[in-house]
Parts: structure tokens; C-alpha cells; sequence
């Protein structure tokens, strides 16, 4: 599967109308899509949609809201038409253009190229402490590579992602084993479990997860662990 783009072809300049002939109405441009290879057919779109929540607040609406307009415009031009709609997440002043976040975030070819060329050589890894790499999905403990599992990473990244937020276990488990997980749903007391085993495996800095009595659970930050963000984090579903 690859991503093709589109482009509008404008009619040709035809001769300004005598003044007995009354104005033609103007022909729209004609749209194709360009790259399409042989034995490939188009079967819908992505529309890259930069806007952050403090800019939708300023409009008087938010992202939701915004989403469920453009589905609604899309049944109404196409009815049984399918949708999916995701929301990119970047750390707070990470600064740059919306639309390029967005791009990276959902993983756009052309986006992703012009990142890796733009990205400088990496800082050497610290020796001591703990790297939580979201690009590369691992964790170094003192320089070596925890064995984390990909479920265990994920956890990790949800509770990094949320910092200084208290994340119930409700939250954890429909977000991280959602309808299409091919892994049995936990219930809330099997999250426990969950976290122990991270735990376990963060061997001396365990505590960077913290438990909120009662309330859930919490990532917390220490001065000797970095988050290495070379890429948009993976986004949230609506």
C-alpha cells in the first residue's frame, strides 16, 4: 500500500467573450490524482488537519467537535462512506507547524523523509539512568536495553505521555487493549499485574511509576531520566 497525492488541473485560458455573447460561467479545475501506480485503484484519502485545542477553543469549538462536523459533511456527500479519525500528540513546547506535527504523527512518507533529513546526529546516549526512547520503542537502563515487551512498552509510553496526570486503571485498559487487540481484555485488578512485570524489569528505578492509592497510576520524572521524543509520539484515537 503507498500514499498517492492530488492535483488540479486548470481548464485552458479561452477567448474573452464579445460583448453580444453573454460571460460562460467559469469551469471548475479539473482534480486528478498524480502517483498512482499501474494495477492500483484509490480507496479514499488522509486530510492532514493542523490546529491545536487553545486555537479550536479560540474558534469557539474543540478537536471532537470539529471531527464529528467533517464526518457528518463527508455522510452527507458520501453516505456509507467509512471514517477514521485520529488526534496527534506532541510533548508541550515542542514547537513547530501544526500540520507538520500531525504529518509526522500519523506517519505521511513525503513528512517522514524530510524529517530524517533534517535530523541532526544523535547526542551520545547517557551512561547512567534511564532513556525512555518513544521513536525506537525501548528503554535503556544504564545503558543497557530493558526487556520490555511491546504491551509493557506501550503502558510505559501511556503513562509517559500523560505526565503529571493519574491515570486510572479503567482509562489503561480501554485505551491499551481496545476492541480490535487480539490479546485478552485485564480487568482492573489484572493491571496490577500488568505493572508489577514493568516494574520489575525498570529494576532500580521502579518508582518512576508511581501508584496513586485509589486512584490509579502515575509516571514520575527524576532528574536522571530522559525521554527521547525523534518523532511524534502515536496518536490517540477518538
Amino acid at each position: 500500500m503507498s500514499l498517492a497525492t492530488l492535483s488540479q488541473l486548470h481548464p485552458a485560458v479561452r477567448p474573452a467573450p464579445t460583448a453580444a455573447a453573454p460571460a460562460p460561467e467559469p469551469t471548475p479545475p479539473v482534480t486528478r490524482i498524480r502517483a498512482v501506480p499501474e494495477g492500483t485503484e484509490a480507496r479514499g484519502f488522509a486530510l492532514y488537519v493542523g490546529i491545536d485545542e487553545a486555537k479550536a477553543e479560540a474558534a469557539g469549538t474543540d478537536l471532537p467537535r470539529i471531527v464529528e462536523a467533517v464526518k457528518r459533511l463527508l455522510a452527507e456527500t458520501v453516505p456509507g462512506a467509512e471514517t477514521y479519525a485520529s488526534v496527534a500528540l506532541a510533548p508541550i513546547g515542542a514547537g513547530g507547524r501544526d500540520v507538520d506535527v500531525v504529518r509526522l504523527a500519523l506517519q505521511d512518507p513525503a513528512a517522514l523523509a524530510k524529517h530524517r533529513q533534517a535530523t541532526v546526529a544523535e547526542k551520545p546516549e547517557p551512561k547512567g539512568g534511564v532513556v525512555i526512547d518513544i521513536s525506537r520503542k525501548r528503554v535503556l537502563l544504564d545503558g543497557d536495553t530493558a526487556p520490555l515487551t511491546y504491551k509493557e512498552f506501550e503502558l510505559l509510553q501511556f503513562l509517559v505521555l500523560r505526565e503529571g496526570r493519574t491515570i486510572d486503571r479503567a482509562e489503561i485498559i480501554s485505551t491499551l487493549w481496545g476492541e480490535t487487540d487480539d490479546e485478552e481484555t485485564p480487568n482492573e485488578r489484572t493491571i496490577d499485574v500488568h505493572v508489577r512485570r514493568l516494574r520489575s524489569k525498570l529494576g532500580a528505578y521502579e518508582d518512576i511509576v508511581r501508584t496513586v492509592r485509589g486512584a490509579g497510576y502515575r509516571f514520575d520524572r527524576h532528574a536522571d531520566v530522559t525521554i527521547r521524543y525523534a518523532s511524534t509520539p502515536s496518536p490517540d484515537v477518538f
